[in-house]
């Protein structure tokens, strides 16, 4: 057997398991692995587009299967709309991890899955570069200038530091901090509580308000960019952390029927990806690129 024929035959079990746990979701199943970039933009949208026009369901509803260590927040809102033009439903899945914009990306479905090992991030928006070649961390930047204007004396080389900072870059920085806030609270509100009726932990039963979506959804931002509490952009928040901070996760761990087909699609992609040094893929069953 060829390397071409091997590779086709990997390519249609894959799109086997796409098919199995699409029927076990009940939805479509859109596979999103790499950064969220505005470059990519254009082409989530048709992607997505394509696989909405070739699905056969009636509810309008779709699984995210999510791979990411994050990217713009800008982009996480453009690829929202387009998903929630063509969907009602949007349910966000991740087996590994999805970080940063990630994060942000799936406090816009409307329920999240994962396991013990999955991992979301702390948010820390990332500003796009003006040649567009990377990104700068802006809570990580706004950190460090409120850390040098706190302090009562500076060395010779923080002042220097501090005077030769670029007040548009730091504007910039405080706008993609404020829109990531908005995007979480407006989001949570909107999609992940708009099923959270009555209080299950304390005041048993009682009607949830309006206000208590919106301070609840206000929290959850203010804690998942509060970089002290985690002491690293890269810290993987597991499902134990993000319920502390009053996120509700859908926890597949001892679903042994779906966590199996969650990892058997995902573990086998992920591996033919990474074999074939990809940047970023999508996939679906119902559009085979691979």
């Amino acid at each position: 057997m060829s390397l071409a024929d091997l590779d086709q035959t990997i390519v249609k079990f894959i799109n086997k398991c796409a098919e199995e746990l699409e029927e076990a979701l009940g939805s479509d199943l859109i596979f999103y692995h790499g950064p969220i970039h505005p470059g990519l933009f254009r082409e989530f949208r048709n992607f997505v587009e394509e696989v909405s026009e070739c699905s056969k369901r009636d509810d309008r509803s779709v699984s995210i299967v999510l791979r990411t260590t994050g990217g713009s927040a800008e982009t996480v809102e453009r690829m929202v709309d387009v998903l929630r033009n063509h969907y009602d439903v949007i349910n966000f899945i991740v087996p590994d991890m999805a970080m940063s914009a990630g994060t942000i990306f799936c406090m816009a479905g409307d329920k999240i899955y994962m396991d013990y090992s999955s991992a979301l991030g702390p948010i820390d928006p990332q500003v796009v570069t003006s040649d567009g070649t990377a990104y700068l961390p802006a809570l990580g930047y706004l950190d460090k200038v409120q850390e040098l204007t706190l302090k009562g004396t500076l060395s010779p080389a923080e002042a220097i530091l501090l005077k030769g900072i670029d007040l548009g870059k730091l504007a910039l920085f405080e706008q993609a901090k404020n829109l990531s806030i908005d995007l979480l609270k407006n989001w949570l509100v909107e999609y992940k509580f708009k099923n959270w009726v009555t209080h299950r932990t304390h005041d048993v039963g009682t009607i949830v308000t309006p206000e208590q979506k919106e301070i609840r959804a206000t929290e959850i931002a203010r804690d998942l960019t509060d970089h002290k509490r985690w002491r690293s952009h890269g810290r993987a928040l597991n499902i134990s952390r993000l319920k502390q901070i009053g996120l509700d996760i859908d926890d597949y761990s001892n679903n042994k029927d779906l966590r199996e087909k969650v990892r058997l699609y995902n573990d086998l992609l992920t591996s033919h990806i990474d074999r074939l040094n990809m940047t970023y893929y999508f996939h679906s069953h119902l559009r085979d690129t691979l």
